[in-house]
């Protein structure tokens, strides 16, 4: 009995070791091609917000003390554009414009261009990103963080104003798209 209870145990220690052994560490390569795609679904899934909303209520508000849906969209742009020029030490895509005080930009037209524009700077700024500068600290206004910190503060502030628009577009009667979780 204590000589199957002995080799057991060696084949078991045997297979977890191998098991570990070839386990590998993620780079950062890795988390840039994953931030890549997570940017590009969050792209879609804000496109298919804008595209739910129908052109003639993008101004609606749910109530008046708050932004219209075109104001949160326009938000959300402007933010994406401020921290990923932070992340990718690029200039922000729209400058130092507040998107969202523009009544020129509030049309459906122009939000999903701007919207859209922000997105593309995040996406194309992450894959020309040389990605051994993840782990850098950059300022953003006050804070002081790592560039991979603030990718991951850019994604939950979009991801935080897309999903307020929900209730903007369930007030009026209509289904918001499906979740894109993975």
């Amino acid at each position: 009995m204590k000589k199957i209870f002995s080799a057991s145990f060696a084949l078991i220690s045997i297979f977890i070791f191998s098991y570990q052994s070839k386990a590998q560490a993620i780079s950062n390569e890795d988390i840039k091609a994953q931030m890549v795609k997570d940017w590009q679904r969050a792209k879609d899934y804000t496109d298919s917000y804008l595209a739910t909303m129908p052109a003639d209520k993008y101004s609606f508000k749910a109530v008046d003390s708050i932004r219209s849906f075109a104001q949160q969209m326009l938000h959300l742009a402007t933010a994406n554009s401020f921290f990923m020029a932070a992340v990718t030490g690029q200039p922000p895509v729209f400058g130092q414009r507040n998107l969202e005080e523009s009544t020129t930009a509030a049309s459906s037209d122009s939000v999903k261009y701007y919207v859209d524009a922000s997105y593309d700077f995040a996406i194309n700024g992450l894959k020309n990103l040389d990605a051994s500068k993840l782990g850098e600290k950059t300022k953003f206004f006050d804070m002081e963080d790592t560039r991979y910190v603030l990718a991951l503060k850019a994604f939950e502030h979009q991801t935080h104003h897309r999903g307020q628009t929900t209730i903007y577009i369930r007030l009026l009667g209509i289904r918001p798209p499906q979740e894109r979780l993975f």
